[in-house]
């Protein structure tokens, strides 16, 4: 990955887009850090890292804007929200299938409008729900200005936030280098690295000087959620297992599935063409990482339904049970956020490889798959070593997704959940970047035919 990097910056055009892409994250940082007005940020924080479970996972996902509400709090999650929304409609809708298939580029054009619209939506709806949950524990500091004013300002703050956050990542994907919306997100999660680093560091000094029990008492409840206790043999036990989940994810990232095809001979006047062998490329992995993040805002909505009445995990009453029972460390969480990732995985992977079209594209080239003749039995045969690998590609997708959950709960580290989904879309865009800025130098350096 550095050779590649190294590469990729002497050539002036990618280093424009590397320095794009760099002054645009730096832009993205630098919104993450404006406090959004009416809002007592310092106790914000504190009450989020006590409340945990699917807060910790969303400030997690939009970097240290969301426990400051900062002006891009809400980061990309109302932008990826919007994409499964407008992706199943796609599917259920005849005329929207329509325009994404046989619109073309205008087609394309019309359906990232609507997804845009639908994103300013969601924004505001998820504006609105945070400014409940922040009312509901009394951390506005409005003074003597108007409560109505104030909400105004600070949902119309966290969907402006949003809309700038789309439109940044739409500029990376256009001028820069990957798809904009993963690096924004993969830099979120880095933003969070310091924080976590020092989590584990308190967790263990709490295990070597424990708080006397009478003093934890007299703790608010906030504290005593927020209260980490780490041994130090866990520390070498959750680096490894990082490590080796990053080997494991870049070999699996790597895996591929290659169906031999053989090209049949054919003269063409005085010339043979065909004959030669050749092979499918088919990825065990193919959806990449956007089974995880789709999964998350799923199993998330829970939740954020909760935050448009000021309700959390620690509510009493029913609220409270609800959203215990869908709380990240939960059992049924778990079993929810698998299944969702095994489904979005299969989904995935239907819309960006079609057996059907890739076996009629080989019977017009004069290929075959050995053994199979050209035509149904071919697309059948795609059809079922594709199943095959998706069902391999989705299980490890998910079982990566919640190892890092139930080793937290078996040793006590809740944010051992947020972790490891973490490292999975952390080592998933880098190599997805990496690759771009690979093929990007393929077609530099590719002389074409006439040389």
């Amino acid at each position: 990955m550095i050779e590649t990097i190294r590469n990729a910056w002497k050539l002036p055009e990618l280093r424009k887009k590397i320095l794009f892409t760099v002054f645009a994250l730096l832009i993205f940082r630098l919104g993450s850090a404006v406090p959004v007005p009416y809002i007592n940020s310092d106790a914000l924080g504190a009450t989020l890292n006590g409340l945990g479970g699917i807060f910790a996972l969303m400030g997690t996902m939009n970097g240290t804007a969301f426990s400051m509400a900062a002006v891009f709090a809400l980061g990309v999650q109302p932008y990826i929200n919007s994409s499964i929304i407008i992706q199943l409609l796609t599917v259920a809708i005849p005329a929207l299938e329509r325009l994404q298939r046989d619109g073309g580029e205008e087609g394309r054009k019309k359906i990232a409008a609507i997804t845009r619209y639908v994103t300013v939506a969601i924004a505001l709806l998820q504006g609105f729900g945070y400014y409940t949950l922040i009312k509901s524990y009394g951390l506005l500091d409005i003074g003597s200005i108007s409560g109505i004013w104030a909400g105004i300002v600070i949902v119309l703050c966290f969907t402006a936030g949003s809309a700038f956050v789309m439109w940044l990542g739409e500029q990376i994907t256009e001028f820069g280098i990957g798809n904009g919306i993963s690096i924004i997100l993969f830099a979120g999660i880095l933003s969070r690295g310091p924080a976590m680093v020092k989590t584990m560091i308190d967790g263990v000094s709490h295990w070597l000087n424990p708080v006397d029990a009478d003093v934890f008492a007299t703790w608010t409840e906030a504290q005593q959620n927020a209260y980490f206790v780490l041994p130090a043999w866990g520390v070498p036990l959750i680096i490894v297992g990082m490590l080796a989940i990053v080997v494991f994810i870049v070999f699996i990232t790597n895996a591929e599935r290659r169906i031999p095809v053989q090209y049949a001979k054919r003269v063409v006047g005085r010339k043979m063409y065909g004959g030669q062998s050749s092979h499918i490329p088919m990825k065990v992995n193919m959806a990449g990482v956007m089974p995880i993040i789709f999964a998350q805002a799923i199993a998330s909505l829970p939740a954020t339904v909760g935050m448009f009445f000021g309700k959390s995990a620690q509510s009493e009453g029913a609220w409270g049970t609800v959203l215990k029972v869908f709380d990240t460390s939960s059992i049924l969480y778990i079993v929810v956020y698998f299944l969702l990732i095994v489904g979005f995985s299969y989904f995935y992977s239907t819309m960006q490889f079609n057996p059907v079209e890739v076996a009629n594209n080989l019977k017009k080239n004069g290929g075959f798959v050995p053994g199979f003749r050209p035509g149904k039995p071919t697309a059948d045969f795609i059809h079922k070593v594709l199943n095959k690998i998706t069902m391999f590609g989705a299980l490890y997708l998910a079982v990566i997704a919640i190892a890092p959950i139930i080793t937290g709960n078996v040793i006590g580290a809740s944010n051992l959940a947020v972790g490891g989904t973490s490292i999975i879309i952390v080592v998933g865009v880098a190599l997805e970047t990496t690759k771009a800025m690979e093929a990007q130098m393929l077609m530099r350096h590719y002389k074409g035919f006439l040389e």
